[in-house]
């Protein structure tokens, strides 16, 4: 009789510490999955916003320094371009009151001076189809198949920082995270076969990504839309910012 309560205070025992040891591997298991949750989320989050944040400190970085770009008057003669750094910090260390932007492609490129837009323009580009303008995308700026060039008096369509998810934004080129600080009377100079076309900002608007009937818009002057995602970050609506050409 005692050797059976033994046993059975045993068993019991023996039951106790398993039920506790697989309450705590449950409860282990949990919490794994839980941070690994918590951390991949970050993950996305930081992927996604990184760039148009840092951007953005960026450019109220500048701002509050007082710091201004110009444009190479001459892109044939040989003038010392001076890199931005990277860093923030490294960009305090090496901060110069003002800086040369000079094309990184005389054939097509875009310079913006207020927001120190410098890219390479991918001229024809179908804005219908993701497996041609998502890969240009990566590179530059895309020049929209069926409109203008700078210099023929048409309609020019130029957009970037576009993406097929939300996520993926980041793997996007930030030319134009800054799009929306632009204002009317700054300028956006374009650079095409060795020459430099100069545009004056009029007006900017947002709208939704299915009005595509600003691709096809008619102007009487020679007219220059960009367009990018908005907000930065997002895919949600289109900032799409407008200017005529500066006749000297």
């Amino acid at each position: 009789m005692g050797y059976t309560k033994l046993s059975k205070k045993h068993l019991i025992r023996h039951h106790f510490h398993r039920l506790k040891k697989s309450e705590y591997l449950r409860v282990l298991i949990l919490r794994t999955i839980g941070n690994f949750l918590i951390l991949s989320s970050l993950f996305m989050i930081g992927k996604t916003f990184y760039l148009p944040v840092s951007e953005e400190i960026r450019y109220f970085v500048e701002q509050k320094l007082g710091k201004k770009y110009t444009v190479a008057k001459e892109i044939n003669k040989k003038i010392e371009e001076i890199s931005r750094p990277k860093g923030l910090l490294a960009k305090a260390i090496n901060f110069k009151q003002t800086e040369i932007l000079i094309p990184v492609d005389p054939n097509f490129s875009i310079v913006i001076p207020k927001i120190a837009a410098n890219a390479k323009i991918l001229a024809n580009v179908d804005p219908a189809d993701e497996k041609i303008y998502l890969p240009a995308l990566q590179k530059g700026v895309a020049h929209a198949q069926g409109t203008a060039f700078p210099g023929e008096g048409g309609h020019i369509f130029l957009f970037a920082h576009s993406t097929d998810y939300f996520w993926n934004v980041g793997a996007y080129n930030a030319i134009f995270y800054l799009l929306g600080k632009l204002e009317k009377g700054d300028e956006v100079n374009i650079f095409y076969k060795g020459q430099r076309f100069v545009y004056k900002v009029i007006d900017k608007k947002i709208v939704d990504p299915k009005q595509v009937e600003y691709l096809t818009r008619k102007s009487n002057k020679e007219l220059l839309t960009l367009q990018t995602c908005w907000p930065p970050g997002t895919t949600l609506k289109r900032l799409l910012v407008f200017a005529v050409r500066k006749v000297e």
